[in-house]
């Protein structure tokens, strides 16, 4: 075998893919540019179009960030995830269902306790807003009346009489005259003792199993077993056995109507 020969070869082909990679790197460059990402700010522009365009924008970016509490505030989110809480805590299963899968359900019950009023917003407010009837601001007084009646219906009477008081404001005499400053915490309020009583409902079945294991351990003398070893698995088949999920979910759907 000649060694010279085959070394000769290598060096042929290591140059010849050395000039074909550049030759695809060539052609390759015009079709294929690295994007460059640039981030600053200009001088501002004299033209009022642009100007407003920069205001909207501005404005979609702040709604966009305190998007989140207005789902969690706005909505039937804060009594669902506390019941659900509080359905975790009565069966004493710890982190079992996860915190990610009772906010996912949280979520979802309340996309679906909120879909009439997110469709009332859409045809009143959005559908008109993008078809050019309706300016921006007119929109935005049709979007917060479908989300101020349902949270009227939620609110009791003694939390927006106590915001009333607190902001000073003279006393409205009918819905439209309360400020939406005042509703907001009035519903918010009103939402966690609904969802508190619903937990205390909750707790009373578990509470019950959880006091009689313990009595008949103690009565047996078998005082050194931890109680909720025997309980856990009773209060689990309870729940499987009354359909839990489904009173719960129903129960928390019900409350909204």
């Amino acid at each position: 075998m000649d060694f010279k020969k085959i070394k000769g070869w290598l060096i042929i082909i290591l140059v010849m893919g050395f000039l074909l990679s550049g030759h695809n790197q060539a052609w390759a460059a015009p079709f294929l540019p690295f994007p460059q990402i640039q981030i600053g700010m200009s001088e501002g522009s004299d033209n009022p179009q642009q100007t407003a365009t920069s205001l909207q924008i501005l404005f979609l970016l702040t709604i966009l960030s305190i998007a989140p509490a207005i789902l969690v505030m706005m909505t039937s989110f804060t009594r669902i995830i506390v019941v659900l809480s509080f359905l975790r805590s009565a069966l004493s299963t710890q982190q079992m269902p996860p915190n990610q899968v009772l906010i996912g359900l949280a979520l979802f019950l309340t996309f679906f306790t909120m879909a009439p009023t997110w469709n009332q917003v859409n045809e009143q407010a959005l559908q008109p807003y993008l078809s050019g009837k309706i300016n921006q601001e007119v929109a935005l007084g049709k979007a917060m009346d479908p989300i101020r009646e349902f949270m009227f219906k939620q609110t009791r009477e003694k939390d927006i009489a106590l915001f009333v008081h607190l902001s000073e404001i003279k006393r409205p005499h009918n819905p439209d005259e309360v400020p939406t400053y005042v509703l907001i915490p009035s519903f918010i309020i009103s939402e966690l003792k609904t969802a508190f009583q619903i937990g205390f409902m909750i707790f009373i079945p578990f509470l019950v199993i959880d006091i009689v294991v313990a009595s008949t351990l103690m009565s047996m003398g078998m005082m050194m077993l931890p109680p909720v070893m025997i309980s856990l698995p009773m209060k689990i088949m309870l729940f499987i056995l009354v359909d839990g999920w489904h009173l719960i979910v129903r129960s928390l759907v019900l409350s909204f109507n």
